[in-house]
């Protein structure tokens, strides 16, 4: 019971960034002393940090370990892999980027047929392995375990050789003026690579991540082929996407 909440505390801390103390007793139905006793513990871990008056988390939610990325905004993430998989047509060869928001889009693909799958992340191969419809193409690279991903120039060349009908990509921020971003390089360089080699090109990020933005950018918002995230998103995203003709997925 304890452990289930400290995790999901810090799940709570690291999605919002900063967090007050009356926030949490609320949100988790405990007293101010629990949540100081239980804050104090997750102080140990390395991801937040105690400020006056509440908690904030000393890590971008995409530099935490997998395992608890996880369980950052699962519901959003559900209904953002659901919408883009009304984009996977029969017999589409699809890349699915690094990330625990974009892994939820296998779970929905069960349906479909003919399709291939294209991936560097390690959790993909583990979700797509389980369905039997689902033809599978690994990269090769070295495995980078913040990302759960291979990454490297071997992870570049074999993408050289690929044809990618639709490539649906994760980002740590989303801005108007950056695009899709992300905070490591040889990731970032990776999203590149496929960005060039795909016919169409969908963003799948929550709106946490929206107005967002870290140190390098890998795709323009007026390159993509469709925005999908879990909510509308402020007036001057919906412009964008309008104007640049981005088709803009939300429930």
């Amino acid at each position: 019971m304890k452990v289930s909440r400290l995790n999901s505390i810090e799940q709570y801390v690291i999605s919002r960034e900063t967090v007050s103390i009356d926030e949490l007793c609320e949100v988790f139905g405990v007293s101010k002393n629990t949540i100081r006793r239980d804050l104090n513990e997750l102080e140990m871990r390395g991801h937040i940090t105690k400020v006056y008056g509440g908690v904030t988390a000393t890590v971008p939610a995409n530099a935490v370990p997998a395992p608890i990325r996880s369980g950052l905004n699962t519901v959003d993430k559900s209904l953002i892999g659901r919408l883009a998989a009304e984009d996977v047509d029969d017999g589409d060869t699809i890349f699915i980027d690094s990330g625990t928001t974009t892994l939820c889009l296998l779970r929905f693909l069960a349906a479909k047929k003919r399709i291939t799958i294209i991936t560097h992340s390690l959790g993909a191969l583990s979700e797509a392995a389980k369905y039997d419809n689902l033809n599978i193409i690994s990269l090769g690279g070295i495995y980078s375990p913040t990302t759960d991903s291979f990454v490297g120039l071997s992870t570049i060349e074999a993408l050289s050789a690929m044809r990618i009908n639709k490539a649906f990509m994760g980002a740590t921020g989303v801005s108007l003026s950056a695009g899709m971003t992300n905070t490591t390089f040889l990731e970032a360089e990776i999203k590149r690579a496929v960005v060039q080699r795909a016919d169409n090109i969908y963003g799948m990020v929550d709106s946490s991540k929206i107005g967002k933005e870290a140190i390098v950018t890998f795709c323009h918002l007026k390159d993509l082929t469709g925005l999908i995230t879990d909510r509308e998103p402020a007036q001057e995203y919906v412009d964008l996407c309008r104007q640049e003709n981005v088709k803009l997925q939300y429930e």
